[in-house]
This record gives structure tokens, C-alpha cells and sequence, in this order.
């Protein structure tokens, strides 16, 4: 009970178990345990998804391959009510090959990759003197103007290398689990809202005044040392595509050329990249498949993770790898033959790494969504870009249908604990589903709130959406949306174990007597500070 007395410390709440919650099933476990260790299909999951499939840009081929082989998968274990769930996303895109030559002042290859959604050279070399002119937003480009016309456009202003000081690999120690114990107050700040509705898009504005300038194309520099790539880009929206090809250069190889370009010797570049852009069907799909419930009428649980990723790599840590954990505990529940009183519903998301597209429009056509915003200027914002700043919540018909989601999104580090996301409530009941599988290493109750993926949206409702605590690993240090993100550096052990707690976690949500308490309907919040400039 060591996590709880931290819980107390916070206020001094008790944290005795919620009326009609209900301890899980400890033979239900055994089972989920043996089928889970000795069983186990995930790494084979793991590796179709990424060795075979490779990485799944939204609405990519990739993509749709993973989506149809998802579905055959769930079905191939059984599992009846399969289905998909489509939304509006965009154009679809794929990278097909790329290169960088340095030709003078001397011959070199340099690493480079398309930058996702920008055109290609067509399979063309172009050649041209490089510009190093920083852009940040569109107040620089005055500084550059009748200086590109027939150039290569580095637009990063490049700093100084970083070396690591700290072991790229690591898992969380008992001091540190214990220090994430803590409540973090909420901060809000409606000025930083307001803002963020009116931010330019300043990726279509470089791309109009490259091309009126005449460039020839753009390279980036990558933001991580160490020759990796990333490629990220946002420009899919059907009509807003930008003209002028994009690249992401390796730093060691960006900085290099920018030193050059200081010398008598600047350096003259050959590029070239070839691109598809997939116009078929504009809407991703969200895949889902369901263990039926027995009693609690429309009730269910659920757990996601998100099947889409960058391009860069396979995609693995990022996220096949919570893609296969869920996908495994599903496949051990229905294994065991399982009869839960809830529904217990899997997702497999789409279109998260370019802002939660398919978990917001899930939770925008099933469980709530938000009043419009008066102001005309915003009418045409993408849902995800004004949702924060529309009030009141208006909950649909489904709202309290979604007892609990629980999100898997951190890499293939094993689970650690619970992220119970400031529900003191919650936190108590954690406590006691966890127990069983704290010789796994997965006992801690955080009440920190997490952010940056697929739960967000539902917590932005009420609905109690938690994201797990996982082992780093070296998700952030060097393989999050990278060209190294592959299956070699994914953690077997630990996604078995992962799996194995999922599915013990989904069975005792789906059992307990009472659903999982709530925190109160959100309402529009008071800034934090109602003295901020």
C-alpha cells in the first residue's frame, strides 16, 4: 500500500475502495497469465505490422493493408462484431525513394527524406547552390526576398551539435514511481486558446513565397543528432498541398553544408525524391472489434492504441507496438472464452500523429461533442484546432455508455502502472486491479494527468480515458518517429507482459459492479492566473 499512503499525502483523501467495486478475478487472471506467457502471438502481430506492412502513414496503401489486415486478424480469432468506422482526413501519401549528393566542393551522399506530404522531384535530380535562410514565420521573409530565385532553400537555423550526457536506455526506478505519485494542478489559460485558433499555417505560407521566389526546393534540419530522420509533415488536406518539394536532412550532414556555405567553397547540392500522393478515399478508418457483454445493457470498456505512423521507418515502438498489445489482449480474451458483464470494445486508431483525428471523431460522433464557435473567422477550423475552445460539452445518447478507456502508447516498455489523470476516486479502485500484478512490476497509481494521445479527447468530455505508465526505454531518446523505429528495438518480454495486464485490467473494468467513478462533467474553466498579460 505504499502508492496509496503517497495518494493520501496529497490532501489526505481517503482512498478506501468506491462502493460496488468489485476485486478482480484471480483465477480469471491465472488464465490470462498462462495464456498471456505461454501463448503469446504478440511479437508476431508486432512484426507483420512492421517487418511486412512497414510504416502506415494515413491513408497511405500502407495504411489500408493494415486495416484490412487487422480485421482479418481479430476474425481469424474468433471474434464476430468486427468492424470499421470512417472519418474525413485528407490525401494519402508515400515516400518512394530520395537522395542528397553534395557534387562541390567535393563529392559526398548525404542523408535526407522526403518531408511527409510535400511533392517530389518527380524521380529528378535537381541541381542547384544552396541559401542558408532561416524561417520561422512570415516575418522573415523579407530578409530573403530576390535572394532564392534557382537555389536550394535550408530554412533551419542550424545550432550547435548536443552530445548525450544520459544513457539513451533506461526504465523507471522505484524512486522515480514513487515521486509520480504527486496531484499536479490544472493550468488554463484562455488567452493561450484564443491564440491557437488564430495561428497561421505558416508550412503553406513557405510554400507560396518559395515558389514565387523561384526556389528550386527546401530542405529542414533534422532535430536529433546522431544521422536520424523523421520526415514529419501536416500538409494533407485536400486543396492545400504545397508546390515546392521538401526535404529533412541529417543535423551532422545540414550543419556541414552550412559551415560550407561560409567558406570560399559553398557547396553546390543534387537532390531528388519521388512521391505518391493517394487520392482513392479522402476518410481513414478506425478499426474496432468487440467481446460481447452479458448483462450491463449498452455498457462497454475499451482499449486503443493507434495503427497509423510516420513513414521514416517501420513504425514499430511508434505504435505497432500498442497496436499488437491490444490486439493480443483481445486475442487472449477471447481465448479464455471470456463472458464479461460490459462489452469490452479494442480500437485501433487512425490519423493520431497528425492530431488524434480518429480518436476526436470517435468521441465526436458517439459520446459528446462541443457547441460551435460564433465567431465566423473560425467556422472553417479543423475540429481538433477549435475543440478546446468550444462550451458547453453537449453530451450524445452514448455518453455514459463508455464505462472506462485505457490507451497504450509509450513504446514497448512494459507497463508500470496507471496514469489515474487527477481522479481521486479512480485512483483507489487502480490500487486494487493493479494488486494482482505488481510481481510483474505493475503497481503504481499516478494521478498525474498524461497528454499527447488517443485518451485525450474523452478526457476532455468526462469520460475516463487513462493512459498506462510504461518503461522508457529509448521511445524519447532516439526512436520516437524516427528512421531507426523498427522491430529489432522493440522489447518482447515486455509487450507480453503488457498484454497480460491490458487484458487483466479490461476483465476487472468490464466486471465490476459499479462502473469506474467519473470526474465531474467539465465546464469552462477559470484562467489560472486572471492576472497574466
Amino acid at each position: 500500500m505504499r502508492r496509496l499512503a503517497a495518494l493520501v499525502s496529497v490532501a489526505a483523501i481517503a482512498v478506501a475502495l468506491p462502493a460496488g467495486a468489485q476485486s478482480p478475478d484471480l483465477r480469471a487472471v491465472n488464465g490470462i497469465i498462462d495464456q498471456g506467457f505461454n501463448h503469446s502471438e504478440v511479437m508476431s502481430t508486432a512484426a507483420y505490422l512492421t517487418d511486412r506492412i512497414g510504416g502506415r502513414m494515413t491513408n497511405s496503401p500502407q495504411m489500408r493493408q493494415a486495416e484490412a489486415w487487422t480485421q482479418t486478424r481479430f476474425r481469424d480469432w474468433g471474434f464476430t462484431r468486427v468492424w470499421t468506422e470512417g472519418f474525413e482526413f485528407g490525401r494519402g501519401w508515400t515516400a518512394i525513394r530520395s537522395s542528397a549528393h553534395m557534387s562541390a566542393p567535393r563529392p559526398l551522399d548525404l542523408r535526407v527524406i522526403p518531408i511527409a506530404w510535400t511533392p517530389g522531384t518527380d524521380g529528378r535530380v535537381v541541381s542547384g547552390d544552396i541559401v542558408v535562410a532561416p524561417m520561422t514565420s512570415a516575418g522573415d521573409f523579407a530578409k530573403w526576398r530576390g535572394k532564392l530565385n534557382g537555389k536550394i532553400v535550408l530554412v533551419t537555423r542550424p545550432n550547435d551539435a548536443s552530445e548525450p550526457t544520459e544513457a539513451f536506455f533506461r526504465r523507471w526506478t522505484d524512486e522515480e514511481l514513487a515521486g509520480r505519485t504527486d496531484f499536479v494542478q490544472p493550468a488554463h489559460s484562455h488567452a493561450a486558446v484564443e491564440r491557437g485558433l488564430g495561428a497561421p499555417d505558416f508550412a503553406m505560407q513557405m510554400d507560396a513565397f518559395l515558389k514565387e521566389e523561384g526556389a528550386l526546393a527546401f530542405v529542414k534540419m533534422s532535430y536529433r543528432d546522431g544521422a536520424l530522420l523523421h520526415g514529419s509533415g501536416y500538409t494533407y488536406r485536400v486543396g492545400a498541398t504545397p508546390e515546392v518539394a521538401g526535404f529533412e536532412m541529417a543535423a551532422e550532414d545540414y550543419r556541414r553544408l552550412a559551415r560550407l556555405a561560409l567558406t570560399d567553397a559553398p557547396p553546390r547540392l543534387d537532390l531528388m525524391s519521388e512521391v505518391r500522393f493517394n487520392d482513392e478515399d479522402v476518410n481513414a478508418y478506425n478499426v474496432f472489434a468487440e467481446i460481447p457483454g452479458t448483462a450491463r445493457g449498452n455498457e462497454y470498456v475499451m482499449a486503443g492504441a493507434h495503427l497509423d505512423s510516420w513513414a521514416a521507418a517501420d513504425g514499430a515502438v511508434d505504435n505497432a507496438a500498442g497496436s499488437a498489445v491490444v490486439m493480443e489482449a483481445a486475442r487472449i480474451l477471447k481465448a479464455l472464452n471470456v463472458r464479461p458483464k460490459r462489452a469490452i470494445r479494442f480500437a485501433l486508431w487512425n490519423g493520431e500523429e497528425q492530431g488524434l483525428h480518429g480518436s476526436l471523431a470517435y468521441v465526436d460522433q458517439h459520446l459528446a461533442t462541443r457547441a460551435a464557435l460564433t465567431d465566423p473567422a473560425h467556422a472553417d477550423l479543423p475540429n481538433g484546432r477549435s475543440w478546446r475552445a468550444r462550451w458547453p460539452i453537449q453530451p450524445r445518447s452514448g455518453f455514459n455508455d463508455l464505462v472506462a478507456y485505457f490507451n497504450i502508447d509509450n513504446g514497448s516498455g512494459k507497463i508500470r502502472g496507471i496514469n489515474a489523470e487527477g481522479n481521486i476516486a479512480a485512483a483507489a479502485v487502480f490500487e486494487d486491479w493493479l494488486r494482482p500484478f505488481e510481481s510483474l512490476g505493475a503497481g503504481t497509481v499516478s494521478l498525474r494527468n498524461s497528454g499527447g494521445t488517443d485518451h485525450v479527447y474523452m478526457q476532455t468530455v468526462g469520460i475516463p480515458g487513462y493512459q498506462f505508465i510504461q518503461d522508457p526505454l529509448d521511445y524519447s531518446s532516439r526512436l520516437h518517429h524516427t528512421s531507426i523505429d523498427t522491430y529489432d528495438h522493440m522489447r518482447a518480454a515486455d509487450m507480453r507482459q503488457a498484454a497480460v495486464v491490458l487484458a487483466g485490467i479490461l476483465l476487472a473494468a468490464a466486471n465490476s459492479d459499479e462502473p469506474l467513478p467519473r470526474m465531474p462533467m467539465p465546464t469552462r474553466p477559470n484562467d489560472s492566473d486572471p492576472f497574466a498579460y
